[in-house]
């Protein structure tokens, strides 16, 4: 049922033609005690760019990478050592954009839950998985609202989420929290218990508008700087 909900809202390269430097991250699915999981890991301190941030495995394209999908695949391996014949990659999702202007496409995948996590410590400092539905039904949610510099609003989403395996609280928020609530609302198919910035009898239509709006206001001010 998830896997023919996500490929309905496959974008395939509907935006590969957009000016701006592209990244991708790989979304992974797990299956665990019946439910669904996702996959999260939590950047490195050594790194310069949001160190000690959760996020999903990904980084910037590189000039080897056919497309969006061996970015992410590619990475994954390099920071948690999942290699990629071992991920069934089901679709795109709806791209954002992070602080740097980097278009960052979501690819969608199913692992094995028998998958062993090798974390490459230059990158990776922990992984740790979260069921999905905590996407939609959090115990411990906040929000708060963010203008970008060319006036354009938006919600930035924040949840902590406490992990009993490593018995310490994760906060997961801003684009990582975004893919995540989008990917839940993909394959869920319910109203979250937090006001979302899409209409969800329209989800498709509605993250499209959502990321164009963005692209634009984003376009606009790269104009102004000229």
């Amino acid at each position: 049922k998830a896997r023919h909900r996500l490929r309905e809202f496959d974008i395939g390269d509907r935006f590969s033609r957009l000016p701006l430097p592209r990244a991708a991250v790989l979304l992974p699915l797990m299956v665990r005690g019946g439910r669904l999981h996702l996959l999260l890991t939590v950047r490195s301190l050594q790194l310069r760019r949001s160190p000690g941030e959760v996020c999903f495995p990904g980084g910037k394209r590189e000039a080897t990478d056919k497309d969006d999908i061996d970015t992410a695949l590619r990475e994954a391996k390099e920071e948690v050592g999942l290699q990629p014949e071992k991920v069934e990659v089901i679709c795109r999702l709806m791209p954002g954009i992070d602080k740097i202007n980097n278009l960052v496409t979501p690819v969608v995948g199913f692992i094995e839950e028998t998958f062993q996590v090798s974390p490459n410590p230059d990158e990776v400092s922990e992984v740790f998985v979260v069921p999905l539905e905590y996407f939609v039904k959090p115990l411990n949610y906040k929000t708060f609202s963010y203008k970008t510099s060319s006036g354009y609003s938006t919600r930035i989403h924040c949840f902590i989420y406490h992990d009993q395996e490593h018995r310490k609280s994760f906060k997961i928020w801003g684009l990582t929290a975004h893919f995540a609530i989008l990917l839940a609302l993909v394959i869920f198919g319910e109203r979250p218990t937090f006001e979302v910035d899409y209409d969800l009898d329209n989800l498709f239509s509605s993250s499209e508008n959502y990321f164009i709006n963005l692209y634009a206001s984003i376009h606009e001010r790269k104009k102004s700087n000229l």
